[in-house]
Order: C-alpha cells, then structure tokens, then sequence
C-alpha cells in the first residue's frame, strides 16, 4: 500500500507491505505444487535484517542507475550537477559504500496490532478535518505530530500557497492502484488459494500436537483416549503414515501415523 506524505505534509512515498510467514509450494512460474503443501518461512523472525539491508540497497540502486541511463530522473537545485554521468556514478558509489539502515522486528500486539494500524491509511487523505486549526486568509494552520519528539504535538503554519502545493504533491494520477495484491492475495484464485492453506495449516497444528502426544508417551495404549486438540473428539481415523527414520525397524514414535478426528 502505497503512502506518500508525513504529518507536515511533505512528500514522504514509502510502501506499507504486509507478507506471510509462508505460502503454498510452486515451481518457478508461480504454479502451485499438487497436492498442495505449505511451506513456512524460517524459524524466528521473518527475514536476517543484515541481509535485507544490502540486498534493498543492491535492488535499489541498480534501478536507479537504470532511470539514470534512460534520462528518467530529472535534478533540480543543490541536486543538479548529477546530471553529468561522470559526477552520479562517483554519487552512486559512494551511496554502495554506506550501510543502509533497516528497522525490522515483530511487533508488539502481534498481525493484528500491524493490521489495525494499517486499516485507516487504506482511504485516508493527507490531512484530516480535525487537524485544521485555521486559515486567515493567508496562512493554513494544522497541527501535527514530531516523530522526532516522541510523537508531540505541534502546531505547523504554511502560506496559502505552500499549503496548496504540499497537499497536491499526494493527488494520486488517474487510474493508479493505490493497493495492490500479490501472491496468496492476488485477486485471480484469492478465495480458493486461501482456503488451501486455512485447511493446510489446521492440519499442520493437528499433526504437531499429535507428535507432541507421541513424543511424551501418552499414546492412545496408555489408558488413557487421546481426544482431538482441536475439537476434543475422541473419533479418529488414519489420513497418512508417517516415513520412517532411517534405520527405524522399532516401529516408534518416527514411524507413527498422523490421526485426525473425522468430526
């Protein structure tokens, strides 16, 4: 989702991304392996953050260049004699030797903390009602908050003029897709790929739990039935054996069969 100002209305364009721990099995075309498996992303956090830094530096200044090369960027003011090829590659150089700072960790309250966040910025404007204070004919007042301050609260006043041209910079151009969808959420095949991997990770969940049970010897000849830790059902059936571990011939827990209520 695309987000393009800052509470003073500058023009601020980053990305708002929410992805999955995971996705379903495909080949290198994006076609989903059959039957369907699901495969979870690395144990821990999301990404190495080292990684991901110059990597998105690589990623980023390579398109650069290549605007750089089709004459799509335009340099304006202290910015102009980047202009020359000579004086951006030297600029673009010097950009490669500095680490790129990336702020990534999981957040507090969990998804749904980050998607309550993100809901309102879906159809929000630039500046709301109740942050104008006033306009006198020839300045604007708003207030704002200073990220810089922890968040505070301060009063910003702009000439009519800037005012105007600062909250123009964030009128999107006709036709341009303000959130897009890719993946498990693309719009061809959402509702049925979804439903996959609902089903896929409640399996999943059933048949850790069941090797949990196996694991601490409660199995079902104990005397005591085992229900569903799910739905708590004591009627199960078989769905798959489990491969034996290389040299397993005991028959133990590694060669156990993955049982699901069939409530």
């Amino acid at each position: 989702m695309l987000h393009t100002w800052g509470q003073d209305l500058h023009y601020h364009p980053h990305l708002h991304v929410v992805a999955s721990g995971g996705g379903l099995a495909c080949d290198a075309n994006g076609t989903v392996s059959q039957p369907p498996r699901w495969v979870a992303c690395r144990p821990g956090f999301f990404l190495p953050v080292r990684v991901l830094s110059r990597v998105f530096r690589g990623k980023y200044l390579a398109l650069l260049q290549q605007a750089q090369a089709a004459q799509k960027l335009a340099w304006h003011s202290e910015l102009a004699g980047l202009a020359a090829p000579e004086a951006f590659s030297a600029w673009l150089r010097q950009q490669a030797q500095q680490d790129w700072v990336v702020c990534a960790k999981p957040p507090f309250g969990g998804p749904e903390q980050v998607l309550q966040y993100l809901a309102p910025y879906t159809h929000r404007v630039a500046l709301s009602n109740p942050r104008l204070i006033s306009f006198d004919g020839q300045e604007v007042t708003f207030a704002a908050k200073d990220y810089a301050a922890g968040g505070r609260r301060r009063v910003v006043t702009l000439r009519a003029e800037e005012f105007l041209r600062r909250w123009l910079q964030h009128i999107l151009p006709r036709g341009f897709v303000k959130i897009r969808h890719y993946g498990l959420l693309a719009n061809r095949g959402r509702s049925e790929r979804l439903r996959v991997c609902r089903a896929l990770l409640a399996l999943w969940e059933v048949v850790q739990a069941v090797i949990g049970v196996l694991e601490t010897g409660n199995e079902a000849g104990s005397g005591v039935r085992q229900g569903c830790p799910v739905c708590g059902s004591e009627q199960w059936v078989i769905v798959a054996e489990l491969p034996r571990a290389p040299g397993d011939e005991t028959g133990g827990a590694g060669s156990g069969s993955a049982a699901l209520d069939t409530s």
